[in-house]
């Protein structure tokens, strides 16, 4: 009896290893195949969510150059005064800020809130930058005058108030129970650092964070989910889970008809939040249902998943406040228009400080290996947007700036990197491939055309491309660029901390490194035709065109605009 039992059992566990064998080599033969590529794209977007003080955009992620890249890319815009709320994501995420300026603070786990509030009035901390000001300016006659006037005029001002109405206005309403006694609490918070047009950010895998426009134009941000990376241990679709309001799904192709809606204005979206509303109140009606079956199909913040009561024990709070944290009565989704300012701990502007930082940042960036960094510290932007962080520069081409862990370390972490191109017109990038990585293309402004040829001498991709457009270079795939009339500039995204190009012409060429005899054999020429093939270019990687005039300077006029 026993035998036949223990027969059956081997034969149920051989046949659930073949299965597990077949189901893995089926795995690894589609991945292998991802990259089998015979046509690229320049790509728009396919998907759009219209919010009420801002849009997400993204690219169809199910596509073969996205999922042989590993990639999914989103165009984030931000309105005036609008909060793109706190989330995370499980990918590492870099992100390229091509518009505005604004506020973002991520939030490292176990690390302290460094930035505090101060039990000084807002006279007298107004009255110290004054000061300083003063002091820095150098404008000690008529600045002793006004500091007098200031000073009496503050006098009489705190001899009219009592001493409980100096206290600063945002501590008024901060208060909390505990027992018989209310006390005051300060705020505390992780740095918030001033993002600019040009900068580039480093976000790692589950870290939390928030951005914020306090500019006058839109803020607009290319943001990169590097999904294909080892720290993602989920699948390869993407997903960003958010700490508020009611997000909407930011890669399902359904948005494309929220984008026709939300392009009809504000009007057509308060109906949509009616019509979401009445939709709220007609689960909360079905009592018999399932949390969630009452979900399925509606996305939300990740605290609505819990019991509002178990959420309120945990954190110590009233059920209202926990039903506001799940967001019940709150339709808005993932960007928000914020009433009045974000009032929040910063430290004040100096632009003599930072040029001074950026002076020592120059001087000791050679020397930067990352150990002076700890977790709690991590530097996470670095701007390659201004012409002096230019490493490769032709006064007849553009220039383009790289940036890897040497100068980031905090990338060596996310394994990814990135390269800011700008190129006058009709220059050309030298035909490369990438060593070690996959390469996603945006172009940020004018056009080019690109052409992408595969290991079997095929052109995949031989368009045009434009403002607005992502495409995909595969890894050792070889690409060329040719700016157009109207100048192109991009921003490229890479999977590899460290990515290495090779090129196929200029002074640091593959051509140039081999021996002319080689070269003659190689292409059936005579020595002096392989001598002039290897010499011919000067230039390194930005090459200016050798068929058109070097008009260069009025894009020169132009650019400055930008930078």
């Amino acid at each position: 009896m026993a035998k036949p039992i223990a027969l059956a059992f081997s034969l149920c566990l051989l046949v659930l290893f073949q299965s597990c064998l077949a189901a893995h080599q089926q795995f690894q033969s589609s991945q292998q195949n991802e990259c089998q590529l015979d046509q690229l794209q320049a790509r728009e977007p396919d998907n759009r969510i219209e919010t009420e003080a801002g849009r997400i955009e993204s690219w169809d992620y199910n596509q073969d150059d996205f999922q042989c890249a590993g990639v999914a890319v989103q165009r984030i815009t931000i309105e005036r005064n609008g909060l793109h709320l706190p989330s995370y994501s499980h990918a590492p995420q870099l992100t390229y800020i091509v518009q505005g300026n604004g506020f973002l603070s991520t939030v490292f786990p176990g690390c302290p809130e460094t930035f505090e509030e101060s039990e000084q009035s807002d006279e007298e901390q107004g009255q110290q930058q004054w000061q300083g000001q003063q002091g820095r300016h150098g404008q000690q006659g008529r600045g002793q005058q006004e500091q007098e006037e200031y000073e009496q005029q503050g006098r009489g001002q705190r001899g009219q108030q009592g001493p409980g109405q100096q206290s600063r206005h945002r501590q008024q309403g901060r208060h909390s129970q505990q027992g018989q006694e209310s006390f005051e609490q300060l705020d505390r918070h992780q740095k918030v650092q001033r993002i600019r047009e040009g900068d580039v950010i480093a976000i790692p895998a589950g870290v939390t964070y928030w951005s914020y426009n306090d500019g006058d134009q839109p803020l607009v941000a290319v943001n990169l989910l590097d999904i294909g990376n080892q720290q993602n241990q989920l699948d390869r679709n993407p997903r960003r889970f958010y700490l508020a309001g009611n997000p909407q799904d930011e890669f399902n192709q359904h948005g494309q008809s929220q984008s026709r809606r939300g392009q009809q204005g504000q009007s057509q979206w308060d109906q949509d939040q009616q019509q979401q509303r009445e939709r709220s109140r007609h689960q909360q009606q079905q009592g018999g249902r399932s949390r969630h079956q009452q979900q399925e199909g509606n996305n939300k913040n990740i605290f609505s998943g819990f019991s509002t009561q178990l959420l309120a024990d945990a954190l110590n709070i009233d059920q209202q406040t926990a039903q506001q944290l799940q967001g019940q009565n709150d339709n808005r989704p993932q960007i928000v228009r914020v009433k009045g300012r974000l009032d929040f701990v910063q430290p004040a502007e100096s632009e003599q400080e930072e040029r001074q930082q950026q002076g020592i940042q120059r001087q000791q960036g050679q020397g930067r290996n990352g150990f002076e960094e700890t977790f709690c510290n991590f530097r996470i932007k670095e701007n390659i947007g201004r012409p002096s962080r230019a490493d490769v520069f032709s006064p007849q081409a553009g220039r383009i700036s790289t940036l890897n862990s040497f100068k980031l370390p905090i990338l060596r972490h996310l394994d990814l990197s990135a390269e800011r191109g700008f190129f006058y017109n009709n220059a050309i990038y030298s035909p490369h491939w990438n060593l070690n990585a996959h390469e996603v293309y945006y172009v940020i402004r004018g056009s080019a055309r690109v052409q992408v040829v595969n290991n079997n001498g095929q052109a995949i991709l031989d368009n045009e491309v434009r403002q607005g457009q992502l495409f995909i270079v595969p890894q050792n795939h070889a690409v060329l660029h040719k700016a157009s009339n109207n100048g192109f500039e991009y921003i490229a995204f890479k999977t590899q901390d460290n990515a290495k190009i090779n090129t196929l012409a200029g002074r640091t060429s593959v051509l140039r490194a081999l021996p002319d005899v080689v070269l003659a054999n190689a292409y059936q020429i005579d020595r002096q035709q392989a001598r002039t093939l290897k010499y011919n270019r000067q230039e390194t990687v930005a090459l200016s065109s050798s068929r058109s005039p070097r008009s260069h300077r009025n894009w020169l006029d132009i650019a400055e605009m930008f930078v």
